[in-house]
């Protein structure tokens, strides 16, 4: 007896339609735009090929919506998850259950009415955001069959390793197992404004609108008033001055939709060794990401939110698909409340402050480099632009206080097989770090550095298939020896 095969849900057909009719809005409109020019050839085909052009491409579009409702099908069989899916050329994939990392599901709008979700099925092989399967539309049953199917065929692997067992997958029977999932994270909706008003995101809006209001004037019907009205609505302070304020609170206001939107209902759970991320509001996203793919843990604090208190917590991956390899885990926490939650997560972290400062005659490096490439530009700008531009010279000090700040910053501590490296750019960055997570680690000492006996230690971490690079300059170059003696595989079995 072979195993059944599943289809997907019809809401599929509407679902994968949208999705390709919205991937080739742009090449239609350029059709469409190109070819309506008045054409006067006397042929009622060759005037109008953009209309026949665009109505064939767009049916096509809309079935292939249909095409692959119709022809998409998946089972289970030899511990593989297997699919198949086609119309002319007929497309076979299998997973094998031991390379699934996690399901990751998505209820849209499409699907929460129908009690469904899309299922993104992740293996080490995923890259770009990308899912190494996907399953547009199931029901919340479908999914959790899938789910139980992998986790008992991994159970299975482990409890019976040796390869000359049989195993029966047409006899398999799931059973029905609950498993329990605790909350250690949630924000609520004053979080929430506030994630929105201190997120980088709020900048790109606030550029946008005053692009905007920088075009206003030729939107006004200036040629149809007086002389003076237009140098009113032009130059009148008041009117400025009303025009920036409604932008601003525009653009704080599409800031807060937007977050609300992404993040209404964030909330984070761990269970059976994983964690489980669920978020949004018109799009709920859940995220699955296994404990054991995580190889760092970091806290950013921009210099806003640290004014009061706050940070958010992110986590790096190893193999991620749907948000990426970097994930946040805490969009926005109180750092004095972020410890409590996050060694529940990871109770063998060791989140003590690093204690461990650079040395003084490393400060210059800092602003040095910054300072050198900024001269060329200051002088360019103030030549041409004389007096005003002799302000940029405002700039030296500003960059000179900023690298004496990264450097007073930045530190690091060593405790037993982690480390913990804080170090600045704008936004400040503490990351903690098990010394088995890292791939490699290298000093890098210029011959400056060698004068002032500094040197630039760099920490490689996985993240998804990529790598995170944890690095903390001007670092006592004998610090810094010691801290790569650490790392050897060597020392790592004494200590152990």
């Amino acid at each position: 007896m072979s195993e059944p095969r599943y289809k997907l849900h019809w809401v599929t057909v509407v679902v994968e339609s949208i999705k390709a009719l919205k991937e080739a809005i742009l090449p239609l409109v350029v059709v469409l735009i190109s070819g309506s020019r008045n054409n006067n050839s006397g042929n009622w085909f060759i005037d109008n090929w953009s209309l026949v052009f665009g109505a064939v491409l767009l049916i096509y579009l809309l079935s292939s919506g249909l095409i692959k409702w119709l022809r998409f099908s998946y089972w289970f069989e030899d511990g593989e998850l297997r699919m198949e899916s086609g119309l002319f050329v007929r497309k076979k994939r299998y997973i094998p259950f031991e390379r699934i990392q996690s399901l990751n599901y998505t209820e849209g709008i499409f699907h929460r009415p129908c009690g469904l979700v899309k299922v993104q099925v992740e293996t080490a092989a995923s890259s770009g955001g990308k899912a190494e399967a996907e399953l547009t539309a199931v029901t919340r049953e479908d999914a959790d069959r899938i789910k139980r199917r992998i986790a008992d065929a991994k159970k299975r692997n482990i409890e019976q390793p040796d390869e000359g067992m049989e195993f029966e997958v047409d006899t398999f029977e799931v059973e029905d197992e609950v498993v329990k999932e605790k909350r250690v994270f949630s924000l609520n909706p004053k979080q929430l404004v506030l994630l929105a008003t201190t997120s980088g995101g709020i900048g790109v809006i606030f550029s946008g609108v005053a692009i905007f209001l920088s075009q206003f004037g030729e939107f006004l019907p200036l040629d149809r008033v007086s002389d003076e009205l237009a140098t009113l609505i032009k130059f009148g302070v008041l009117v400025i001055v009303l025009l920036v304020l409604v932008g601003v609170f525009v653009a704080w206001l599409l800031s807060v939709a937007m977050t609300f939107f992404s993040y209404y209902g964030f909330a984070v759970n761990v269970a059976d060794e994983e964690l489980v991320i669920t978020r949004g509001l018109l799009e709920k996203k859940r995220t699955t990401v296994p404990l054991s793919r995580i190889q760092s843990v970091s806290l950013v604090e921009n210099p806003l939110r640290q004014l009061f208190g706050y940070g958010r917590v992110i986590v790096h991956s190893a193999g991620a698909a749907d948000d990426g390899s970097k994930i946040q885990l805490f969009p926005l926490v109180k750092v004095k409340e972020m410890y409590g939650p996050l060694q529940e997560i990871f109770p063998d972290l060791d989140l003590r402050e690093p204690v461990e400062k650079l040395p003084k005659r490393g400060s210059k490096f800092f602003y040095r480099i910054d300072f050198l490439w900024m001269v060329p530009v200051i002088a360019a700008v103030g030549w041409f632009y004389y007096p005003y531009g002799l302000l940029t010279l405002l700039l030296v000090p500003l960059v000179m206080s900023l690298g004496i700040w990264q450097h007073r910053s930045a530190a690091y501590r060593i405790s037993g097989n982690q480390v913990t490296i804080r170090s600045r750019g704008i936004s400040l960055e503490t990351s903690y770090t098990m010394r088995k997570r890292i791939q490699s680690m290298g000093i890098r000492q210029t011959i400056f550095q060698q004068r002032q006996d500094v040197a630039t230690i760099h920490l490689n971490v996985k993240s998804g298939m990529g790598i995170h690079d944890v690095r903390l300059r001007q670092m006592d170059f004998n610090e810094a020896e010691q801290l790569l003696e650490w790392y050897e595989p060597s020392r790592e079995m004494k200590l152990d």
